[in-house]
């Protein structure tokens, strides 16, 4: 197929060859240790007070006497946010319109591991552009409740999924001579109430489902910071949290680089100075609102007497005073300014070092953000109708997303684009001259707006007029991207109020198919949407999710045929929200009479692991995703080794077409001691085929791929037997089945 890019490079296994665990990469963070000492003896403790607090919106610290420059962060996870000055005032005529990458839940859509490494490699060359020296991202909380605001800004609602491809895209940051800041650490699911909320679950689910990725954001991607979340966990406050922080992350994992505080995360001073909190950030923001508990914080100074608002923050004056009262805190303090300097000397920062000099906004990172989309857009159902015939005369375009920019939504994880290709400009970008391209938005994005009929009528118009439709619709950012307030759906700060699709799309959709069957559905959105109204009469559907400053292109190019799809579900769409494990087994958005407060009854059960376990028919599997070839799946072999297993199989492209499979890989334990899911995913590779082409696909799965954690023996245990090994192209489109025993 003309244009489709076939990856050159040899099939690697999901998983380092062996059973021992890699070694972890959080040693080098400790090269310079020797040369940090000696820079702790010269300080004064104010000085290293200095270096634990903001000293404005997104910098802290530096000593000029001693040659310590302030440190410098950035949002976001999918492009360098616009400049928001030391004030939260914005730079005039700064030069911040740069890449915007389609958000992180394209990018797991693609299930390749490459391309986590260019993505992250995009973020770190146009951060060093910038001058930025962290780069706050990326995020990685699984995807348990469909509603969360923030679900666009993560990657899956599998754990392995999500560490496989955080790995690359922490590398291709941090390559680049910037550091990348995984978040938020941990337990954050939601955005209701996030600041309060009170997180409880089995440390079986802590450890199976909700810490895997940061651990290996940690160990195998050698991530230099962590940004600790807003939530409580276990009754304590996440960011100053004793055992998240000190007995797991850096107890346990090894972390040696910084944990900082999400933005006004931080409520008490001694909590942070003893729980593993290095650098307080954005409690500005919450004095300007003044909800500072002014009773938590160990200073004896009057606030009212302190000029800089940055001297009131917890781990500021108030740090200062308890230290001068009790010496023993200064090795506290002397460990958390360790832990800054080497993050600025892993990232060039110190003693004269040379920078990468970075790219912004390069013809080459649009070609990226392009591809990334290419292969993230996932195609759900496809009757024949994909791909559309370029020799087609008349395109109705309808739906208000086909000409809404999206780069500048969705709050901190906001884009200032270059540029931006919607959908209806992609279209015709696509067909030039050779045929006509009308559009209707069918429906106003807008508070309180609801099917319109006039505009139904219009959209209905077109569609009886054209030879085929393509609708664009779904999910938004908000309202008024100016306004934080205005943030809604898929943003920072709120969560959706339903699974439904805003502003009478159901009714819109449902006409609009009456009136031409000859209609594409392409859906825009942060995650699942309730698609059960219509889907059904549909011949077409494709998930776009938010895909960036070339989504346009992107997207004509798969409707038209020059890129084959390759895209598959990170996370199961259900038929309807109350199917959601999050809702039918544990708590959302809180315990019943307590709002405050939340259970994770799901436990271990998110995603298709309720599907599959507890039989509900989802309305798209976990890594579905068809394609416009077919694939057959053939001579697999399961060849046991020392507490692994080696899976081989053959992939052949049995179509006309060029195109890509995922080759997923699950585990289904026969017998054990517990209960565990119907399967887990625990490898996957993504193999590009010609028409007619086979290729063996190797997978090695070791010990991690056949344990549990037992809360028993607070230990990981693989219990000796049978298991199933599954092979196939979604939790629910099983090809091929083998077993071994270990």
């Amino acid at each position: 197929m003309a244009g489709y890019s076939l990856a050159q490079t040899k099939v690697a296994s999901s998983l380092p060859k062996g059973a021992p665990t890699p070694a972890n990469k959080q040693a080098a963070l400790t090269v310079n240790d020797s040369k940090i000492e000696a820079l702790l003896k010269k300080m004064t403790l104010e000085e290293k007070v200095k270096m634990i607090h903001a000293n404005s919106a997104f910098a802290a610290g530096g000593i000029p006497r001693l040659g310590i420059p302030e440190i410098g962060t950035s949002d976001g996870p999918h492009g360098v946010r616009p400049e928001q000055g030391r004030d939260w005032k914005g730079v005039k005529d700064a030069n911040d319109a740069g890449t915007y990458l389609p958000t992180n839940n394209t990018l797991a859509s693609t299930w390749n591991r490459a391309l986590g490494y260019e993505y992250g490699a995009v973020l770190g060359r146009e951060a060093n552009a910038r001058g930025k020296d962290i780069i706050l991202g990326p995020g990685i909380n699984i995807i348990r409740a469909p509603l969360n605001g923030r679900n666009f800004e993560y990657l899956s609602e599998d754990p392995f999924l999500i560490s496989q491809l955080v790995v690359g895209y922490i590398k291709g940051v941090q390559d680049q001579g910037v550091s990348a800041c995984v978040k938020h650490f941990a337990a954050n699911n939601q955005e209701v109430h996030r600041g309060d909320i009170d997180v409880n679950m089995s440390e079986r689910a802590l450890r199976e489902i909700y810490l895997p990725g940061f651990q290996a954001a940690v160990q195998q991607g050698g991530v230099h910071t962590l940004m600790g979340s807003y939530n409580k966990f276990r009754g304590q406050y996440a960011t100053e949290n004793a055992y998240l922080m000190n007995d797991v992350l850096k107890g346990e994992w090894g972390f040696k680089g910084l944990v900082m505080s999400d933005w006004g995360s931080v409520h008490n001073t001694m909590d942070a100075l003893r729980n593993g909190t290095d650098l307080e950030m954005g409690t500005d923001l919450v004095l300007s609102r003044g909800t500072v508990d002014q009773s938590a914080s160990a200073s004896t100074v009057p606030l009212a007497t302190v000029k800089n608002v940055y001297d009131r923050f917890y781990l500021a004056d108030a740090a200062l005073d308890a230290a001068r009262k009790d010496p023993k805190l200064v090795p506290l303090i002397d460990d958390k300014v360790r832990r800054v300097l080497r993050v600025m000397y892993a990232t060039n920062m110190m003693d004269g070092a040379k920078r990468k000099p970075g790219a912004y906004n390069t013809p080459e990172h649009q070609a990226t953000a392009r591809k990334v989309a290419e292969e993230g857009i996932v195609l759900l159902k496809n009757d024949g109708l994909l791909p559309l015939k370029k020799t087609v005369k008349t395109v109705a375009v309808i739906g208000a997303n086909a000409t809404r920019e999206t780069g500048g939504g969705g709050g901190s994880a906001q884009v200032k684009p270059k540029y931006e290709i919607t959908a209806l400009q992609g279209i015709k970008d696509e067909l030039g001259t050779s045929a006509t391209v009308t559009f209707a938005p069918g429906y106003k994005i807008a508070r309180d707006q609801k099917a319109d009929p006039q505009l139904i009528a219009e959209a209905v118009a077109a569609a009886k007029a054209a030879d085929v439709v393509v609708y664009v619709g779904g999910s938004f950012h908000g309202y008024d991207y100016r306004s934080w307030g205005d943030n809604a759906y898929d943003a920072e700060g709120v969560d959706k109020p339903d699974l439904q699709l805003p502003f009478g799309q159901d009714e819109l959709v449902q006409a609009v198919l009456a009136a031409n069957p000859n209609t594409v559905v392409v859906l825009m959105g942060g995650g699942p949407i309730d698609v059960s109204a219509w889907a059904g009469q549909a011949r077409g559907i494709l998930e776009a999710w938010y895909p960036g400053m070339e989504g346009g292109h992107a997207l004509a190019n798969i409707l038209f045929g020059d890129v084959n799809p390759s895209g598959k579900l990170p996370v199961t769409f259900p038929v309807k929200l109350e199917d959601s494990p999050a809702h039918k087994l544990g708590e959302y958005p809180s315990t019943p009479g307590n709002p405050l407060k939340q259970t994770y009854k799901d436990d271990i059960y998110v995603g298709y692991r309720y599907f599959d376990t507890y039989k509900v028919a989802p309305q798209f599997a976990f890594g579905h995703g068809l394609s416009y070839t077919t694939f057959k799946y053939d001579q697999l072999n399961v060849t046991p080794g020392s507490k692994s297993a080696t899976v081989k199989l053959k992939v052949t492209n049995t179509g006309k077409t060029a195109g890509a499979e995922v080759v997923q890989v699950y585990v289904h334990d026969q017998q054990a001691s517990v209960k565990r899911p119907e399967k887990e995913l625990k490898g996957f590779e993504k193999v590009f085929l010609q028409p007619g082409e086979s290729k063996t696909v190797t997978v090695a799965l070791n010990t991690n791929a056949f344990q549990f954690y037992s809360e028993a023996k607070k230990q990981w245990v693989l219990e000796p037997g049978k298991f199933d090994v599954l092979v196939g192209s979604s939790s629910r489109d099983i090809r091929l089945t083998g077993n071994v025993t270990l």
